[in-house]
C-alpha cells in the first residue's frame, strides 16, 4: 500500500486534491443507540449528509422510525436498512415502508440480506424485497443494494463469488427496468486494491451501478478487529492483523488515511474509482466526522 505521506512528499498534490474531492459528500451509518448519544447532528455533519440507519436484529421498528424522524427533522436525508431476513412477510415490509414515509418523510432505502443465518419469515435476499414492487408503489426514489468486494460466505459458503456475482447482474437488470436511482454500498475494507479490482470486474461484466465504498472511521485497533471479524471482513483484515503485530502501533488509534489515499489516487488516475465514500463510525460518530472534516469534507453549519 502506498502511503499518503509519501505521495504528498513527492509532490503528489493531485492525490491530496483527490482525497479532498473523495471525502466530499460522504455518507455515514448510525444505529438508534449511537444516534441517541448525539445531541444535535447539525453540529457534526455537513448539511445534506446522507445518514444510513442500521437495523440490527432485535431493534424495534418504533426505535428505527423515531431515529429516522429525528434525523429528518434536523435536515438530513435518511436511508434506513431493510434487512430481508428479519422481515416476516409482505405485510410487515409494507408497514415499515409506510411508517418511514408517513412519520419521517423517508423516500430511500438500503436493501440487504441481513446478518442472520436463518430467515425470520418469507425473505432471504434483497432481491426478493425489490421484487415486491412496494418501494416503487410508495414513492421511494433511491434504492441502494449491498456489494461484497471480498465475497460473502453467508451467500457463497463454498468460498466462491458465483452467487454474489449473479446477484449483481440481477441488480443491474433491475436498475435498467425501473426508475429507481440505485447504487452499490460495500462492507468496510482496509485495503484499496482488492476493492478497485472488484469495481473493475463489475465494469467488465457490464455492471455500471455507482459504487459507494465502505470505510471504517478512526477507532481503537482492538475495536476494529472485533467488528471486522463479526462483520465477515475478508482478506483485507490482514492489514489490521499486521498492524496489531507492531507494538509501536498497537496502542495507536487506527485512521483510514492510507486506504483513503489509495482510493483518491485511483480517482485522480481515473481507474474505476469509487463514486462515493460511506463511513462506518466504529470509533464514534464525532471522531469520524472530525476526521472527514480535517481531510476535506464541507464545514459544518451551526445549528439555528
Amino acid at each position: 500500500m502506498i502511503s499518503f505521506i509519501g505521495r504528498r512528499d513527492k509532490g503528489g498534490s493531485a492525490t491530496g486534491a483527490g482525497l479532498h474531492e473523495l471525502v466530499q459528500g460522504y455518507s455515514i451509518e448510525v444505529m438508534p443507540r449511537t444516534a441517541a448519544k448525539v445531541e444535535d447532528f447539525r453540529t457534526l455533519l455537513p448539511e445534506g449528509t446522507r445518514v444510513y440507519i442500521a437495523h440490527i436484529e432485535g431493534t424495534p421498528i418504533e426505535e428505527m422510525v423515531a431515529t429516522a424522524k429525528r434525523l429528518s427533522d434536523e435536515g438530513f436525508p435518511v436511508m434506513p436498512h431493510f434487512p430481508a431476513r428479519i422481515i416476516k412477510d409482505k405485510a410487515t415490509l409494507e408497514d415499515w415502508i409506510k411508517r418511514y414515509q408517513g412519520e419521517a418523510g423517508v423516500d430511500q432505502a438500503l436493501m440487504l440480506a441481513g446478518g442472520v443465518a436463518e430467515p425470520h419469515g418469507d425473505y432471504h435476499s434483497s432481491m426478493q424485497l425489490l421484487e415486491t414492487g412496494l418501494f416503487d408503489q410508495h414513492g421511494f426514489k433511491r434504492l441502494h443494494v449491498a456489494g461484497h468486494p471480498e465475497g460473502n460466505k453467508d451467500i457463497d459458503p463454498d468460498g466462491s463469488t458465483k452467487l454474489v456475482d449473479d446477484a449483481m447482474q440481477w441488480k443491474q437488470s433491475f436498475s435498467e427496468r425501473t426508475d429507481a436511482e440505485m447504487a452499490v454500498v460495500t462492507q468496510f475494507a482496509f485495503e484499496a486494491q482488492p476493492v478497485l479490482d472488484w469495481i473493475a470486474s463489475l465494469r467488465d461484466a457490464n455492471v455500471d451501478l455507482p459504487v459507494h465504498v465502505g470505510i471504517a472511521g478512526p477507532a481503537k485497533l482492538q475495536t476494529l478487529i472485533k467488528f471486522a471479524i463479526a462483520c465477515g471482513v475478508g482478506p483485507s483484515l490482514k492489514v489490521l492483523q499486521k498492524r496489531a503485530m507492531d507494538v509501536t502501533k498497537l496502542m495507536l488509534p487506527y485512521e483510514p488515511t492510507e486506504v483513503m489515499a489509495d482510493f483518491a489516487e485511483a480517482r485522480v488516475t481515473g481507474t474505476h474509482a469509487p463514486a462515493q465514500i460511506h463511513f462506518f463510525p466504529l470509533g464514534g460518530i464525532k471522531a469520524t466526522a472530525n476526521w472527514a472534516m480535517k481531510h476535506g469534507a464541507e464545514p459544518v453549519k451551526a445549528a439555528s
